[in-house]
């Protein structure tokens, strides 16, 4: 089985693609398959270095030089926008008290569903629309980075709502990425199960080094 150890690679040696949702590219050792190219649907493993966040785009490489390109899949997002920029400005300052992860584009903001947050944006005058697409928020005020992009999503979550994965999860332990899951929407959740599949904690991890 290949093993993707580092970010990078070569293009010429690309050996397929995959689809991740925003909280599987946060994830360091995974394991999953390739969705196309020249070995799809052939058994893959993560190792990557811990803190990795991939984006839309990024390549991954083996030690050997197999490159893998992933895509941010898409998933169900709050797009937010507001009467005016000071309006918007105030719904950013308390997102970011929450340390939730948003994009940001002009004249708008995104975050992943969940619905504490969908009232806490109307209540500041948000307007609010449903979307699917893929979810590239910002990460340079975060700490732990090993990518350009990325940072360590270390999310106390003390704001009151609970959420249906631990995002301070031990990468120490493999996870199984199954792209087939059955589709789940409207939980009220960070992550869209469409492509958040189960998750599988390897106490016996079987990518060991």
């Amino acid at each position: 089985m290949l093993i993707f150890k580092a970010v990078g690679g070569r293009a010429d040696q690309l050996v397929g693609e995959i689809d991740l949702a925003f909280e599987w590219r946060q994830k360091s050792r995974m394991r999953t398959a390739i969705a196309r190219g020249a070995r799809a649907g052939e058994a893959v493993g993560f190792d990557l270095p811990r803190g990795t966040v991939l984006r839309d785009g990024d390549l991954i490489c083996t030690d050997s030089g197999e490159a893998l390109r992933v895509h941010a899949a898409p998933e169900e997002l709050i797009h937010i926008t507001a009467s005016s920029a000071i309006a918007l400005a105030r719904i950013a300052y308390h997102l970011g008290n929450r340390h939730v992860p948003v994009q940001v584009g002009d004249g708008w903001l995104r975050l992943q569903y969940d619905h504490v947050l969908e009232g806490m944006v109307r209540g500041l005058g948000g307007v609010i629309d449903m979307v699917d697409d893929s979810f590239d928020p910002e990460g340079g005020a975060y700490s732990g980075s090993v990518h350009a992009h990325s940072h360590g999503h270390s999310h106390g979550h003390s704001h009151g709502h609970s959420h249906g994965h631990d995002h301070d999860h031990d990468h120490d332990h493999e996870h199984l990425h199954d792209p087939q899951a059955a589709p789940v929407r409207g939980t009220g959740q960070h992550t869209d199960a469409r492509h958040s599949p189960r998750i599988h904690d390897f106490m016996t991890d079987p990518l060991k080094r």
